[in-house]
């Protein structure tokens, strides 16, 4: 299948801002499962500063706002070709070792209510990885409900599993937490996912993805319940949301941000 994607981000302030320095992983190239035929970005009220790819193979750029600037916008777009391989990524070729994918972050930490998930699907998993981390997958959807607005960006995966709420960002976080819990290395992906009837969206997508000893890499879409296929698009993968960030930044000042997302993936 052959995606196009339109990703335009705009951040803007109600006064003049001295200094902000923009984290971007909104590049995705190609592996397993994707061919990107073309890519390109374009800023407005910023200037790039370097470009390079950190060690988990992301694609990342480095962009400074316009000294007293009160807007910058971030322009992603391209085509990408896709194949159906019901989750499988397999070995890949990152220069992460699996141990780095096993270590608990300040998000992924699990508290006593992602422990007591994954101790749900211990029995599967023993039987067969495989349909083990499917039944986890399906442990965490039954869990907490797909809910806007439930949570945040810095939300962690245990306070989103206590409240019982959250979006995809939480779903994978509480899923690679209960699967490192239970001594899988476990990543968090974030791309693009094409929705039937619906062009335009609202944010990017994010899933989950889980080493499987004799296949590699596995894609777990919780908040979809599905393996990820010929629809999706990988863009960033890391330990945690925030390794893999769309767009991570920091400012100076008090100034107030509002932020403005607009997106388009069709066929």
């Amino acid at each position: 299948m052959r995606l196009k994607i339109s990703h335009t981000t705009t951040y803007s302030y109600d006064r003049p801002v001295d200094y902000a320095l923009l984290q971007l992983r909104l590049t995705p190239r190609s592996a397993p499962g994707q061919t990107v035929l073309s890519w390109t970005s374009r800023l407005d009220g910023a200037e790039l500063e370097v470009t390079y790819d950190d060690h988990f193979r992301n694609h990342v750029e480095l962009v400074q706002m316009t000294p007293g600037g009160t807007s910058v916008t971030i322009t992603s777009e391209g085509e990408v070709e896709t194949e159906n391989r019901n989750g499988v990524i397999g070995a890949g070729c990152g220069i992460a070792p699996l141990w780095l994918y096993k270590q608990s972050t300040k998000s992924t930490a699990p508290g006593a209510t992602i422990r007591r998930i994954a101790n749900g699907a211990k029995e599967a998993l023993g039987q067969n990885p495989l349909a083990g981390v499917h039944r986890l997958s399906s442990l965490v959807g039954e869990a907490v409900s797909y809910a806007k607005g439930a949570t945040h960006a810095a939300t962690s995966a245990e306070e989103a599993a206590v409240a019982g709420q959250g979006v995809c960002q939480d779903h994978a976080q509480i899923l690679i937490s209960a699967a490192r819990h239970l001594g899988l290395p476990a990543r968090y992906v974030s791309g693009y996912l094409l929705l039937e009837g619906l062009t335009d969206q609202e944010a990017a997508h994010a899933w989950a993805e889980v080493w499987i000893e004799g296949l590699g890499w596995v894609g777990f879409d919780v908040s979809n319940e599905i393996c990820p296929d010929d629809r999706y698009v990988r863009v960033a993968v890391g330990r945690d949301y925030a390794e893999a960030a769309p767009v991570h930044g920091l400012r100076q000042g008090d100034a107030v941000e509002e932020l403005c997302v607009s997106l388009q993936v069709q066929q």
